[in-house]
């Protein structure tokens, strides 16, 4: 198992959801659905390092609760375990496509995959300032430097929400090839049920908890 999540509940001003059991094995995909406003992006950040959650424990890999651990190894499972592709594209903007990709690949000891970026249909633009590709290739930029480092876990916030509906579900049959490839999983937050449908388990947070739809 890549990921076990138990009794997670988070709030700031009011309660966003409390009870929430989650489990991630290999090669598997999840979605999270929910209105705009219900905590998708904050559970993800709960799963993933970014964010402890009010309550509850959060497994990942060998580690039992990441919260527990110390600020610097919950880096380095950041940094060589996990891959977080944002809303928002995060791109060296005075680099090339190559270059913004170099830099994730060096970090994390990785090589180009040309094979990747040709999926994701972003290998022609390797010479282009990041500055000058359109909105969704450089989505597609972001998604491409967060596979290429390799990770075991992959948590994405709405990371087709800026492309086409045909490129959106290509770059979700990229990111699912990734996962077969890798034994890797994925848990989306998206308000695309389409897109959800592509993933293995489908649930949505309603009534300030975590429903299982499929």
């Amino acid at each position: 198992m890549l990921l076990q999540a138990n009794d997670i509940s988070h709030s700031f001003d009011t309660l966003l959801y409390e009870g929430v059991n989650l489990a991630l094995n290999r090669a598997e995909s999840i979605a999270i659905l929910g209105v705009s406003g219900s905590g998708k992006s904050t559970l993800l950040a709960n799963l993933s390092t970014l964010l402890a959650p009010k309550s509850g424990r959060v497994g990942i890999l060998e580690h039992s609760d990441i919260y527990a651990l110390k600020s610097a190894e919950r880096l380095r499972l950041l940094r060589y375990e996990i891959g977080v592709i944002f809303q928002a594209h995060y791109l060296f903007r005075g680099f090339s496509t190559i270059e913004n990709l170099q830099v994730g690949s060096i970090l994390a000891k990785e090589r180009l995959d040309m094979a990747l970026l040709e999926s994701l249909g972003i290998a022609h633009t390797l010479a282009q300032s990041s500055a000058d590709l359109s909105g969704g290739q450089q989505q597609r930029l972001s998604i491409a430097r967060v596979l290429l480092k390799k990770p075991r876990i992959i948590f994405a916030d709405e990371p087709t929400g800026n492309l086409d509906k045909t490129t959106a579900h290509s770059v979700m049959d990229a990111i699912t090839g990734y996962l077969r490839a890798n034994a890797a999983g994925l848990i989306i937050a998206t308000h695309d049920e389409e897109i959800a449908n592509k993933c293995d388990k489908i649930y949505r947070i309603h009534k300030q908890g975590l429903e299982s739809i499929k």
